[in-house]
């Protein structure tokens, strides 16, 4: 029989401390891990560096923690949709580094594999490209972008077991698998948790080995109103 990693949201999001990396999976509203995002509302964690694709809304999503002042720096591809994360930054109250989309994934993804970067001809000519390395492949222009990596990964996810085998639900995997890959602790919430052996091999998607932590999570609905 295999330990049970499954404890309570709370117990859960201690491990989040100040000065502390995290990553949250999600895009714009689908596949946020929101009842941990949720509960660290509740907490003393701040000064924290957030890698997400987008903060969503006002008061959803990672949404939650710019609101109340939890976030210091942030690498994210889109922010258009979330006034309060556009107000901060403009402000000078957050850093924001803005990546493009694919740039991201591969980034974390490069975080997850160990690898040492990744070329990409994205961004070249324009801001993105301020301050980094231009390495030229067959006659031809990259940027090296550098591995992102973090301490804690907040996953959302469909379906987990109590080994913390996951599995996602259509779009909802976006970057979820990828930061489940990328960070040293990695938390999973699961709109659905069954027991050990219930996941067929072909529905595990990221297996409990990179997994630290299992909670119960709600089902993530997508709202649109600012």
């Amino acid at each position: 029989m295999f330990p049970s990693k499954v404890t309570t949201v709370e117990d859960a999001v201690r491990h989040l401390k100040t000065g502390m990396t995290l990553m949250s999976g999600g895009f714009q509203c689908c596949g946020i891990p929101e009842t941990l995002l949720k509960a660290v509302s509740g907490t003393d964690a701040a000064d924290l560096t957030v890698i997400t694709l987008s903060t969503a809304l006002k008061g959803r999503g990672t949404g939650i923690l710019i609101h109340e002042g939890k976030v210091r720096k942030l690498y994210v591809s889109h922010i258009g949709s979330n006034t309060e994360t556009v107000e901060k930054t403009l402000n000078g109250e957050l850093e924001c580094v803005f990546v493009p989309q694919g740039t991201l994934a591969e980034r974390i993804r490069a975080g997850g594999s160990g690898l040492g970067g990744i070329l990409t001809p994205t961004g070249l000519g324009t801001p993105i490209a301020d301050g980094k390395e231009i390495l030229t492949v067959n006659g031809k222009e990259y940027l090296l972008e550098l591995p992102l990596h973090a301490d804690i990964a907040f996953i959302h996810a469909w379906k987990a077991d109590t080994m913390g085998n996951l599995a996602y639900h259509y779009s909802a995997r976006n970057y979820n698998p990828l930061m489940a890959m990328a960070a040293d602790f990695v938390i999973a919430e699961a709109e659905t948790i069954v027991e050990a052996g219930e996941l067929g091999p072909d529905e595990i998607e990221t297996p409990a080995c990179v997994v630290d932590v299992v909670v119960q999570g709600e089902p993530v609905r997508a709202r649109w109103e600012v």
